[in-house]
């Protein structure tokens, strides 16, 4: 079954939408656009009547709301109709002390507290609390926000891969449809998040003909006819909007 992500122009480039209950990783610089397409992704999903997490370890919850309301989204709205849940899985820590609790928004607005390390979470600890947020909540589309904020419990390469191939391998699990966001600056350095996931996009923002330009490029999308030229993307007031070919 497709999901249409609502995004205008997207997608006719994935044969109708991505495939249900697949992972996808959303990968770029700052200001590509990345947090605009989950968000964006998570509210046309909602106002359809699918439960959407927007699960952020870097950013404050309250902060990506803001930014998004802006958009003509409705995403107060979904939000107070319980379609649409922000959760902060991040470390709480300020200077001076150490909080060791976690705070998270929920639909009605109130904070709430769940017990969480004030270091950055690891794997296994993310997985745990968005699963939780799955089962009591029926949740449908999720996008984590970034898979570069998670803490590996070692420094050996080799087995940050097998820790993290793991941590997709549970997602998939999850029956949701995810898109995990992940910083990127090389296009060319390929993770191991990017090899197990089911799809791969690339947000683009470069000096381009002495203008910075904004593109998307669909690098791999198991199961699904595309090409791997970037399109041009500019913002509406209704968020992000795919258009033609770079000239």
């Amino acid at each position: 079954m497709r999901i249409p992500t609502g995004i205008e122009g997207f997608d006719e480039l994935v044969q109708g939408g991505l495939l249900s209950e697949r992972v996808y990783v959303l990968s770029g610089p700052p200001g590509s656009g990345k947090t605009t397409f989950g968000v964006q992704f998570l509210a046309s999903g909602a106002s359809r009547g699918e439960v959407g997490l927007y699960a952020t370890l870097l950013e404050c919850p309250q902060n990506i709301i803001d930014d998004m309301s802006n958009f003509s989204l409705n995403i107060p709205a979904l939000i107070k109709g319980q379609k649409l849940l922000f959760a902060d899985l991040g470390p709480r820590m300020e200077y001076g002390y150490m909080d060791e609790l976690n705070e998270f928004i929920t639909p009605d607005y109130n904070v709430g507290r769940a017990s969480i390390e004030s270091e950055a979470p690891s794997p296994s600890m993310v997985f745990k609390e968005i699963a939780a947020y799955v089962s009591e909540y029926d949740v449908k589309r999720l996008v984590i926000d970034s898979v570069s904020a998670i803490r590996f419990t070692t420094n050996d390469f080799s087995l940050q891969e097998k820790e993290m191939s793991r941590f997709i391998r549970n997602l998939k699990k999850l029956g949701c449809t995810t898109v995990l966001l992940s910083e990127m600056t090389d296009p060319t350095a390929y993770s191991t998040e990017q090899f197990a996931a089911h799809g791969v996009i690339f947000m683009h923002n470069f000096l381009y003909d002495k203008t910075m330009t904004r593109a998307i490029q669909l690098i791999k999308m198991r199961g699904t006819r595309h090409d791997c030229n970037m399109r041009a993307v500019n913002f509406s007031e209704n968020g992000l909007k795919i258009e033609g070919y770079l000239e």
